[in-house]
Parts: C-alpha cells; structure tokens; sequence
C-alpha cells in the first residue's frame, strides 16, 4: 500500500468520524454498538473501506431527518439488524468455519490412511463429514 492510500484511507475515516460525531447521542450510541458488532463478526470487506459503515451514517441521517428515533431505523434487534445487512457478505466466521473443517478433514484422512485402530470403515470423509470412532 502506497502513502498516498494511507493518506486518503485516514482522511475518508476522519470524515466518517465527523458524519458519527453530527448524529444524535442515542444514534451515536447504536452506531458503535454496531460498528463494535460488525468489526468482531462482520464481513471480511469491511476493512476495505468505510462503504458499509457510511451506508448505515447515510440510513441514520435519514432517520434523524425524518424525526424517527434509533430504533425505529434498526428494529430492536440491533444485532438482528446487522446480521441482515451482512448476511450475504462472507464473514471472518466463515473463514474460520472453512479452516476448521479444511484442518479436521486432513487430520482424519492421515488418520485413516495410517489405518488407525481406533476408526471404523475406511471410507474418507467428504466435505462436512466426520469418521465415527471406538471409544
């Protein structure tokens, strides 16, 4: 990444920060609760930019002009909320999910392939699948 970029990306987060800082108390208060939420389970893009996060700015300036309150914009469920906004976005969840799974099923296969006692049929597992053991 050049200079330049980083330059952009902290005048662009700065702006963002200002936009957060002009929005009520209570919606500045859901905001960093979702921000909070996203930066722990949200999508992997997220920290390609401030797009997502400006989306949710620009939907509470609405709300804020139209006299709604926070929760009126969100629902209740604020958590909910942003599940639904990230619900077809690939999160870091998945990748682990995905690594997991990737790790379980070598392990598995080196297991069968040693022809290990302790494992039932020799089938290799499929992706998902796990080999049933002796106790």
């Amino acid at each position: 990444m050049r200079i330049q970029d980083l330059i952009e990306g902290k005048k662009e987060w700065r702006a963002h920060v200002a936009r957060v800082k002009a929005l009520p108390q209570d919606y500045q208060f859901v905001y960093k609760e979702i921000q909070k939420y996203l930066f722990k389970v949200g999508p992997v893009e997220l920290t390609n930019g401030t797009s997502l996060l400006s989306g949710i700015i620009d939907l509470f300036e609405e709300g804020v002009a139209s006299g709604k309150g926070v929760l009126e914009v969100t629902g209740s469920d604020v958590a909910s909320f942003c599940d639904d906004l990230i619900k077809d976005s690939k999160t870091y969840a998945d990748i682990y999910q995905e690594s997991v799974d990737q790790e379980v099923n070598k392990a598995i296969k080196t297991i069968l392939r040693t022809d290990h006692p302790s494992a039932i049929g020799t089938k290799e597992p499929k992706n998902g699948e796990f080999c049933r053991r002796l106790p």
